[in-house]
């Protein structure tokens, strides 16, 4: 692909209005430009009307019929802040093992409960996989289907005793919920 030609970047905290093929007026300043893909992400004024936030929008210029430069930055941008790439590594591995945990119990057939169960407790106990149908705890713990307290099996002890509170917890909130009240 050919270098940009005049007129085919904008810099980063120039101001430009676009249109798009819905005839969408977009305004703001430019986030960044990635000139291979056409993609501008613009920072805009919030749909929220919060004065403290910002809405940010990925445009592809490829459905945009009209640009223009409002204003262009005269001065060189802010250093952009440094990543850690092993942070960022680490939480897409979770996140992939997290996704692939939740597709492997929909394909092996655990009710929507199991499901929710195993989610309730991964938010505050990230050592626990599935085991065909049954939920396993810090390789303590094995809960299994109908997912009540007395489906929990394991060593007598702290992890045990946490875990049944758990489940006696989801147990008592999804029943709760159940409720009606009439008057």
């Amino acid at each position: 692909m050919a270098a940009p030609g005049p007129g085919e970047y904008f810099s980063v905290g120039s101001h430009v209005s676009c249109i798009t093929c819905l005839g969408q007026r977009l305004q703001g300043e430019v986030v960044t430009f990635d000139y291979p893909s056409k993609m501008l992400t613009l920072k805009c004024a919030p749909s929220s009307g919060k004065p403290n936030l910002s809405d940010v929008v990925l445009v592809n210029l490829a459905y945009v019929s009209d640009v223009d430069v409002i204003s262009d930055r005269a001065e060189t941008p802010p250093t952009l802040a440094s990543l850690n790439f092993n942070k960022l590594v680490n939480r897409a591995r979770a996140e992939k093992e997290d996704k692939l945990s939740q597709a492997y119990a929909v394909s092996a057939g655990v009710s929507v409960e199991g499901q929710q169960l195993f989610q309730t407790i991964h938010k505050t106990i990230k050592d626990c996989r599935w085991q065909e149908k049954n939920i396993i705890v810090m390789d303590d713990v094995v809960i299994s289907p109908p997912y009540q307290v007395d489906n929990c099996k394991g060593k007598d002890g702290s992890a045990l005793s946490h875990v049944r509170k758990i489940v006696m917890y989801k147990n008592e909130n999804k029943k709760s919920s159940l409720v009606s009240f009439s008057p």
